[in-house]
């Protein structure tokens, strides 16, 4: 008969240690308590620990023998059963044939077109003779150095021969720009943002258990339309204008932006500008091919009486084009959770953002319609009073006014 007192007592002991002790502790000293108690004392332990006497047992003999694992060990060397590897030994080098094929391209491999999780790895690893389940296959994959990991946008593409060349020519450009007291801006659009009541990615403070609830699904709703935020950065002054479009992001409505910073901005930091410097991509709306972009840009130019030279980054390098870095990456972590249902919320959120260098951003609602596929006929475009450089000219280019 167990004395019920002594398995408490023992039981109120065990559950004080029990999350600090190992394997190999919790063993030794259910044989420590076993012995102290004399006959009966295994059964009174494995009750009072809910250990199986096989194991107290175990850890009496190894007290008894000294037939204990070194130190840092919880077992002996060699003890338990063999991995799936031993078993088995050209398991591991099935399964990494079929995590990374040797032809990326060959399509006999079974798994090349298909999600290789660890259920669908087993179910071929099976088919070919291994005996193995999904955890086995997560801890010979973690074991070979493989992790789970999301793509990287490390790869630009084929690189132009002159790309750093480029690089220096602007970055020579906007120091001469900044030296001779004449204003230099980066321009580009942001992401387009469908407005309604849906997920925007990211966490914002709310009361716990209380997350702002959203749409399930995705869904654009076409009477609320999307946002086109089109920004320009002032990098002698850390300062940024953004227009919020409603229609088209076309070549119309980048030189709209531009116009809207100089009137509202620009003109006022740079009271004796009589040039100003415009950094843009290659592509989208600001495209160094596009006719539109340079017709629209000389008219500004026409309004102003500034000159306009425009340098281009070359094709696929439009990371280190700095409203990137300086603006657009701060205003998406101030918006961040934040369901963007309406153009008024779009606006305060990106005039809001702010950061510890002291950048300053004024956004406004562009409400004007912009047409898509406006083409330039050769009689407008022969207008354009451009100059190209003579280094890579269809990068880099000044207007002039013509009145």
């Amino acid at each position: 008969m167990v004395d019920q007192r002594i398995v408490q007592w023992i039981e109120s002991k065990y559950q004080g240690l029990a999350e600090e002790l190992t394997e190999r502790a919790r063993r030794r000293w259910a044989a420590v308590e076993a012995v102290a108690l004399g006959r009966g004392g295994v059964s009174v332990v494995s009750v009072a620990t809910g250990l199986a006497h096989t194991t107290i047992r175990r850890g009496i003999r190894e007290l008894t023998s000294g037939d204990t694992p070194p130190p840092g060990r919880q077992r002996r060397a060699g003890a338990g059963r063999p991995s799936a590897a031993a078993r088995s030994p050209g398991l591991q080098a099935a399964l990494e044939r079929l995590v990374e094929p040797e032809s990326r391209g060959d399509p006999m491999s079974p798994l090349r077109w298909t999600c290789k999780s660890t259920r669908r790895l087993a179910e071929e690893l099976t088919a070919q003779g291994y005996a193995v389940g999904p955890t086995t296959v997560r801890h010979l994959l973690k074991a070979a150095g493989y992790s789970l990991q999301a793509n990287r946008k490390t790869r630009e593409g084929k690189v132009h021969p002159d790309r750093d060349a480029q690089f220096r020519h602007i970055n020579g450009r906007v120091k001469a720009q900044q030296r001779q007291g004449q204003p230099a801006i980066s321009v580009d659009t942001k992401k387009k943002e469908t407005l309604g009541n849906l997920k925007n990615p990211g966490q914002t403070w709310r009361p716990q258990g209380k997350p702002q609830e959203v749409e399930t699904h995705d869904f654009p709703d076409p009477r609320k339309g999307k946002a086109v935020p089109y920004g320009v950065y002032d990098l002698n002054h850390n300062e940024a204008w953004v227009s919020v479009g409603v229609s088209s992001d076309t070549a119309e409505f980048a030189v709209a932006a531009i116009r809207c910073w100089w009137q509202q901005l620009g003109r006022r930091r740079h009271r004796q500008a009589t040039r100003l410097l415009i950094t843009a991509d290659s592509g989208g709306s600001n495209s160094s091919r596009s006719r539109l972009w340079k017709v629209e840009l000389q008219k500004l130019s026409n309004e102003t009486g500034l000159e306009i030279e425009v340098c281009h980054f070359p094709p696929g390098t439009s990371k280190w084009n700095k409203i990137e870095h300086r603006l657009f990456c701060h205003v998406t972590r101030n918006w961040q959770g934040q369901p963007l249902e309406t153009y008024e919320i779009v606006v305060n959120l990106i005039g809001s953002t702010t950061t510890n260098a002291g950048l300053k951003v004024h956004a406004e609602l562009d409400p004007s319609k912009y047409e898509k596929g406006r083409k330039v006929p050769d009689e407008e475009f022969a207008q354009v009073n451009i100059k190209p450089s003579r280094f890579h000219g269809e990068w880099n280019y000044v207007l002039r006014p013509t009145q």
